[in-house]
């Protein structure tokens, strides 16, 4: 019996895949629990055109965020800690705070995971960061000043 899957279910299919199941483990456990559904011509055309939307949608925000990487290229972000007498900080700074600041700063929403810092940092002052995206790369320093 071919289904389309509405859930991943480990080992077995994801979301949005057509395939052929025994007709047992289908009625007895995918359609009552709502993992999937018969699929019928109508049913497989849907679930197709759901899925290139979802790339086309997937592709426009990466293009957004290779732009938004490029234009934070050689840019500095101030981030303001909590630190010692002697330069160290109470808390390391972590990609969030970077992405943070640079919302705060610049007004671009960059996730957490593009930000990648070569070390944690620890002190204050000047640090490089990098922000990556699927295609585009770029350098950016992350200042660290007292509060």
């Amino acid at each position: 019996m071919k289904v389309i899957f509405l859930k991943d279910v480990r080992k077995v299919g994801r979301a949005g895949e057509v395939k052929n199941m025994a007709d047992g483990y289908a009625t007895n456990f995918l359609f009552p629990q709502k993992l999937a559904e018969p699929a019928t011509e109508e049913k497989i055309r849907q679930a197709e055109t759901r899925k290139h939307e979802q790339e086309e949608a997937a592709h426009k925000e990466e293009e957004i965020l290779d732009k938004k990487v490029l234009s934070l290229k050689g840019k500095t972000v101030t981030i303001t800690a909590r630190a010692t007498e002697k330069g160290g900080l109470f808390k390391s700074i972590a990609e969030k705070d970077a992405a943070k600041a640079i919302l705060a700063e610049h007004g671009l929403l960059i996730p957490e995971d593009a930000i990648e810092f070569p070390e944690p940092i620890k002190t204050l002052g000047e640090h490089r960061a990098s922000l990556q995206s699927k295609n585009q790369k770029a350098d950016v320093v992350v200042a660290v000043v007292a509060a």
